[in-house]
């Protein structure tokens, strides 16, 4: 039996005035698999990365979610229809809030008379932070966002993500603002996911952060796909070569 990608775009395009973001594209993401989604600035990789994040809705084109047709045109639709969860390189997380307050926002746990169960999402912060993400230096699920270094607040996101028993992580630049530790680190957490079941999508400049935990390189320029491999097939140098493309 044919295996059926987790997501998969088909013909997708979106313009906007006179700008076309997204020129018949097809792009996919497949089981347990980490996708490079590459191209210089301008290429259409943020447009496809909001389409499929459901803030963006294509003009025309397909939308197959575990291989049937689907249509996606909210970030919550995104979320709970596809299984997608956004990490964005400011995390997305307030920083005048816990931890716990970011796991839960949106989704608080709740009594049976309707009030949030601050307990119960502590405890249940406590047991995510040490078993899907395993996040050094974080102590207690009350410390404030704010006093996070970014590999911790990357950190959070994604264990947040694990929680919610997401099928696909979209990374926009995650390691661009980290150090080298802090980078290695995130890196390894993808590369872990994968045996969680969950894929993900790494939008990146960095080639070498791409080749240390890609399957497969997906590269754009002015909105189309023009090359597409996996890692086995091609090379750093194969790839670098279509990314600079004029």
């Amino acid at each position: 039996m044919e295996n059926v990608n987790y997501y998969e775009c088909k013909n997708v395009t979106k313009s906007y005035g006179n700008l076309t973001a997204l020129d018949d594209v097809n792009f996919s993401i497949g089981k347990n698999e980490v996708v490079g989604l590459l191209g210089d600035n301008g290429a259409g990789k943020s447009t496809l990365i909001k389409m499929m994040s459901g803030v963006v809705t294509p003009d025309t084109g397909k939308i197959f979610v575990d291989g049937k047709e689907t249509r996606i045109s909210t970030r919550k639709e995104s979320e709970e229809v596809a299984g997608i969860e956004t990490i964005y390189q400011n995390s997305a997380l307030c920083d005048d809030m816990t931890i716990t307050r970011n796991i839960f926002m949106g989704r608080e746990i709740t009594t049976n008379l309707g009030f949030m169960d601050h307990k119960k999402m502590e405890e249940t912060s406590v047991d995510v932070l040490e078993s899907g993400v395993h996040i050094s230096g974080i102590d207690s699920p009350l410390k404030e966002i704010g006093a996070l270094s970014g590999g911790q607040k990357q950190a959070v996101a994604i264990a947040r993500a694990v929680y919610f028993k997401r099928k696909i992580l979209l990374l926009d630049e995650p390691t661009s603002a980290l150090s080298v530790r802090e980078t290695e680190r995130v890196l390894q957490y993808v590369t872990e996911l994968k045996k969680e079941d969950v894929s993900s999508v790494i939008v990146t400049h960095n080639l070498y952060h791409a080749f240390q935990v890609c399957d497969r390189f997906v590269v754009m320029s002015h909105g189309k796909v023009i090359f597409e491999k996996n890692k086995s097939d091609t090379n750093l140098e194969e790839v670098t070569e279509q990314v600079i493309k004029v």
